[in-house]
């Protein structure tokens, strides 16, 4: 897809939407092999842009957009290369340094989120996660247990908590670490 003229908040909300967790999992379940028709793409669960612009049910005080664009940002601007893509985004800062720890949490924020998005309960994303088998094996052999799993719901619940209490979400995240 070429988006020339199109937000790059937009952009990087479609990025998070279809890099996360659910919507894999939608994806898998319409892809019969190997191929991704543009007519199958069409019927997957894209969120629209009026979608992301709302306030976040768990940051009131941000759009949808904007809280992914943070977390989006600091996955992919960590080199250089994609400082035009961060300035157009409003960030003149240096790129992120890569830190696997805390990308890991940046996306497990990403996938929970998409998870409430999609108005999906708890039991069904526990069901979900369940889903990605050769995740699961390698996080089991590495670390000993399903880290993702795990931490997606447990933010899921935080995000879920912050949303029922009208409440901004607290990431265990410190502020991130630039290139210097």
């Amino acid at each position: 897809m070429i988006l020339p003229s199109a937000d790059p908040k937009l952009v990087a909300s479609l990025y998070a939407n279809l890099s996360s967790i659910p919507f894999d999992y939608c994806a898998r379940q319409k892809v019969g092999g190997i191929h991704l028709t543009y007519f199958t793409l069409r019927q997957l669960p894209v969120f629209a842009p009026s979608g992301v612009a709302k306030p976040a049910p768990w940051a009131p005080s941000l759009k949808v957009q904007d809280w992914l664009l943070a977390r989006v940002l600091e996955l992919t601007y960590t080199a250089w290369d994609l400082a035009a893509f961060a300035q157009d985004c409003g960030d003149h800062e240096p790129p992120f340094v890569w830190d696997a720890e805390r990308r890991l949490v940046l996306r497990c924020e990403i996938d929970a989120a998409f998870f409430l998005l999609y108005g999906i309960s708890r039991d069904d994303a526990a069901h979900i996660l369940d889903t990605f088998p050769v995740l699961k094996d390698s996080e089991e052999r590495a670390h000993g247990e399903y880290r993702t799993k795990r931490l997606v719901l447990e933010t899921y619940d935080a995000l879920a908590a912050a949303a029922a209490n009208g409440v901004a979400y607290g990431s265990p995240l410190e502020s991130p670490r630039r290139v210097e």
